[in-house]
């Protein structure tokens, strides 16, 4: 499914956040939403998931508004994967991933053959199915990002949103997770902070500044020593890689 984006502009009173932004997703691509702190990504990507409402604009998937959905039907189209979520309660890894099935459930409805194989698929995806009945507070910080996203595959979406899904983990568990999500065979909208990976794991990157697209296009097209210094205040030198060409990014000490 394609995701666009048409002028949207979101904010709080008597500020902006997001201003007049449009994007595309293909289907089937990675797309990856970077900028500085307080550049507008996490609000971007809850407007174009359904989660917030702009005050103009809107958002379509495969061709459709999405304020013209319902909730419950949106949900059994789009996930969402929050960075770092949490919970206090004693659950198992299967019981979040069930939690994923909730859009296609009634209030009556038993748990079903379907059910249970969604949740199946979904663990093995993720390589989580030999830690099933495994309690949720016993997990690492990579393994709880992996069953946050098995919980979005049971979903069965055809897209996914993903808010920094790497934050606060490892290099070992970001590249692990990012690889997984690339992978799939779903259209994927990413934020992310670190411009590297960034260019490792997006088929296109949008760039953001103070909530308004700064450039969009290939890793290679976007990454430039010239946005880097003037969006990120960064000085660096950006070379290519013998995968496919990807830039890198090497940031001066001084």
């Amino acid at each position: 499914m394609s995701v666009v984006a048409r002028n949207l502009t979101w904010g709080v009173p008597r500020k902006t956040i997001v201003s007049d932004v449009s994007l595309t997703a293909a289907p089937g691509e990675t797309l990856g939403l970077i900028g500085p702190n307080g550049s507008g990504k996490s609000s971007l990507l809850r407007l174009l998931a359904g989660l917030k409402t702009p005050a103009s604009g809107r958002v379509e998937i495969n061709g459709q508004d999405i304020a013209r959905v319902s909730r419950k039907a949106l949900s059994r189209q789009v996930a969402f994967v929050q960075q770092n979520a949490a919970t206090d309660t004693n659950v198992t890894v299967r019981d979040v991933v069930r939690l994923g099935r909730t859009p296609h459930r009634s209030a009556l409805a038993g748990w079903s053959e379907t059910d249970e194989t969604a949740v199946a698929h979904a663990l093995a995806r993720v390589d989580m199915t030999s830690r099933r009945a495994q309690p949720w507070q016993t997990l690492s910080g990579g393994e709880r990002q992996r069953v946050h996203i098995a919980r979005a595959l049971a979903q069965t979406p055809q897209v996914m949103f993903l808010d920094e899904p790497t934050n606060h983990l490892d290099i070992h568990h970001q590249i692990e997770i990012l690889r997984m999500v690339r992978d799939l065979d779903l259209t994927s909208v990413i934020a992310l902070h670190d411009l590297n990976l960034a260019a490792m794991f997006c088929d296109r990157i949008v760039v953001l500044e103070s909530g308004t697209v700064r450039a969009t296009g290939t890793p290679a097209a976007v990454l430039t020593r010239a946005i880097l210094r003037d969006v990120f205040r960064v000085d660096a030198q950006v070379s290519g890689t013998p995968d496919a060409g990807r830039p890198h990014i090497r940031f001066s000490p001084e």
